[in-house]
């Protein structure tokens, strides 16, 4: 059996998220994150859905989810969360 390898465009490879991971987007630049979805059953985390929900219901105008929060923020409870 021959292998075929299937070049993606760069584009398309940034926006793949590997299996057991989901994507958002946080801060005002809207910085995309990639982050496993193990911290979903965080209470830390739920919070900032929380917040996310009551900004954005559940229309996010990135396509994905947004997290309103600073960066800084998002890298401190993150980092917490691994």
């Amino acid at each position: 059996m021959m292998m075929v390898s299937i070049r993606l465009p760069f584009e398309k490879k940034r926006l793949m998220v590997p299996k057991g991971y989901f994507a958002v987007y946080v801060g005002v630049e809207k910085k995309r994150f990639v982050i496993p979805l193990s911290f979903l059953n965080q209470p830390s985390f739920q919070q900032l859905l929380s917040m996310a929900e009551e900004e954005f219901g559940f229309t996010h105008p990135m396509g994905g989810l947004t997290i309103p929060c600073t960066q800084d923020t998002f890298i401190h409870l993150t980092s917490l969360l691994q």
